[in-house]
């Protein structure tokens, strides 16, 4: 049974940093990208960052470019989002995401193959 858990959500002001992980556990994961979604109170789920299951490609939406980064440890099966100069507009819950699509379509909700239980950012102003 596949797990995903994730961890370092939390309360930061605007202008502070988090740094999320999202451990994967149940099957092995070559070939599978990992990824963070969002979703705020009464908006849909949405693309956040996503990294090929080498680490050598990368995609971020738009609105985080520049100040998140994600990587990944497939030693430990685990995927990070460092997010760096937070803003209110970025609190959401933070879901992990793993899919064994083609990483181009990642972005797409239906090409998840498996989701997290997600973790509450908060950025006050």
């Amino acid at each position: 049974q596949v797990q995903l858990v994730e961890s370092g959500g939390g309360l930061v002001q605007a202008g502070d940093s988090l740094r999320l992980s999202c451990a994967a556990s149940g099957r092995t994961f070559d070939n599978f990208h990992m990824g963070w979604f969002r979703q705020a109170p009464g908006k849909e789920r949405e693309f956040v960052a996503v990294i090929s299951w080498r680490g050598g490609s990368t995609w971020y939406a738009d609105s985080v470019k520049g100040r998140f980064t994600i990587s990944r440890d497939n030693a430990k099966n685990t995927v990070y989002l460092q997010m760096n100069s937070l803003k209110p507009e970025d609190t959401a819950v933070y879901y992990c995401a793993v899919s064994g699509a083609p990483i181009g379509t990642m972005m797409q909700l239906s090409r998840v193959d498996y989701w997290g239980k997600g973790t509450l950012v908060t950025v006050s102003s």
